[in-house]
């Protein structure tokens, strides 16, 4: 059954060059170095010891760590004040298992440097991750944090044969592809959950059942797209705009839908954004809905449609018309955000993130005043923010729930800022990720989500 809801869209990380290890405490700045800084100068002027802003900032432990004017570093809390309350979590009601232990041990292999854009953006990732695990050692969970620098030429065996790593209950990462066996077959060895957040090839997560894989090919988000369309619109008339835009790659969609309506009989036009205003308009019916596919995901050529349906509707008041677009399109909600209303826009997507929602707006805030900058405001959805969702999720669920945490749809109650989660299980292996919604721009100007 589909559920309607009202969308509620929706520490700390040092720039890292080797291999990282970090606990979380409640920290209290950070710190931009100037020009005539010293290591002791910095730790007397917070009250602090050498030694602990080196605990702090593990890269200082290196050998040949040299302090230089621009760097962050962590200025945690005196030593003497606790980092977090000695408060347990709360008991289960009906356990299925034992809960977790008393201090969950999370462990973080990404890339986490300021390189590349596969750094910043997972430092802005962890930094959010961070955030979570920040809130819920608030809220009075024991967690302790460790975190490697996996970069896309490491041998990932290099980092599992760390100690710490083998003490962890969960670890995120990696990011790519080719370091994915090794730490599947490490957690594998040690029951020690994995989740994989981002983009990946292979099947993994069919071969292990450590796995949580957060990540969905094009082609399952394509199908869960479709039969949403088939759900919503079985009386409504489809109207397919050919876009000339021969970059595109949304043909797979527009193709796949198009075999499913001719399975079920259901007629639809096609018509092309350069022809005439009356041509155009044949193609479009007065006694039904119309709902109205492009074959683009991008602005320039969505611009050009929003103001061709605007003006066809305009001539003929009586055309009902809504929209089935593509997740690109949330970046260009600011622009097209009144068209997006007036034409009952669809856009599926597995997250949503919303400037004006009010948590959304605390947890900008808190990210600004602790990293003295922003998050990075060119990808959607914002790294920061899916860090955060995932830290409380999954770490919520393993403390509740323990070894019988899975992910699945009902166990749990939290809320994401931006990123929901439901899993099912791959065969009797791993957990794959399948939570899909579309984002609704109502007529009425509201934004609200449809959630299968």
């Amino acid at each position: 059954m589909v559920k309607i809801y009202k969308c509620l869209v929706v520490v700390v990380l040092c720039l890292l060059a080797s291999t990282v290890v970090a606990q979380v405490p409640q920290w209290r700045d950070l710190y931009k170095v100037k020009k005539k800084d010293t290591l002791y100068g910095i730790a007397k002027k917070f009250g602090l010891t050498e030694d602990q802003l080196r605990a702090a900032n593990p890269e200082m432990k290196a050998a040949d760590y040299t302090l230089k004017k621009g760097d962050r570093i962590l200025i945690p809390y005196p030593s003497e004040e606790p980092a977090t309350p000695a408060v347990k979590p709360a008991p289960v009601a009906k356990p299925v298992q034992k809960a977790a232990p008393a201090t969950m041990r999370v462990g973080v292999m990404l890339p986490l440097h300021n390189i590349n854009g596969d750094g910043r953006r997972m430092m802005e990732y962890y930094r959010g991750l961070l955030m979570g695990c920040d809130s819920l050692k608030r809220a009075g969970y024991h967690i302790d944090v460790h975190a490697w620098n996996v970069t896309i030429d490491d041998d990932i065996t290099k980092f599992t044969s760390d100690p710490e790593a083998a003490k962890c209950n969960i670890i995120f990462g990696p990011l790519y592809t080719h370091q994915v066996r090794g730490l599947a077959e490490f957690c594998k060895a040690r029951d020690i959950k994995m989740v994989i957040p981002f983009s990946i090839n292979g099947d993994d997560v069919a071969r292990y059942s450590q796995i949580f894989q957060v990540w969905q090919s094009p082609d399952r988000l394509n199908n869960s797209a479709i039969e949403a369309y088939l759900r919503l619109f079985p009386q409504a008339h489809p109207v397919f705009i050919d876009c000339n835009d021969t970059t595109s790659r949304k043909g797979v969609f527009t193709f796949g839908l198009r075999n499913r309506l001719e399975s079920k009989n259901i007629t639809y036009n096609i018509t092309n954004l350069n022809s005439s205003e009356g041509m155009f308009a044949k193609a479009f019916r007065t006694n039904q809905q119309n709902v109205v596919i492009l074959n683009t995901g991008r602005m320039a050529e969505l611009t050009v449609a929003l103001a061709k349906l605007a003006s066809l509707q305009n001539l003929n008041p009586n055309i009902k018309i809504t929209l089935f677009g593509y997740t690109d399109w949330l970046l260009y909600a600011d622009y097209d955000l009144d068209k997006f209303f007036r034409f009952d826009t669809y856009i599926p997507a597995q997250f949503y993130y919303n400037p004006q929602n009010a948590r959304t707006r605390q947890f900008e805030q808190t990210y600004r005043r602790w990293f003295h900058e922003g998050l990075q405001v060119n990808y959607n959805p914002r790294f920061g923010l899916t860090g955060y969702d995932h830290a409380q999720f999954f770490l919520r669920g393993l403390v509740s729930k323990g070894k019988a945490f899975r992910g699945t749809k009902g166990q749990s109650t939290y809320t994401p800022l931006q990123t929901p989660l439901r899993f099912r299980q791959v065969g009797d292996a791993g957990m794959q990720n399948e939570s899909f919604q579309l984002i609704h721009y109502t007529r009425d100007h509201r934004i609200e989500a449809v959630a299968y």
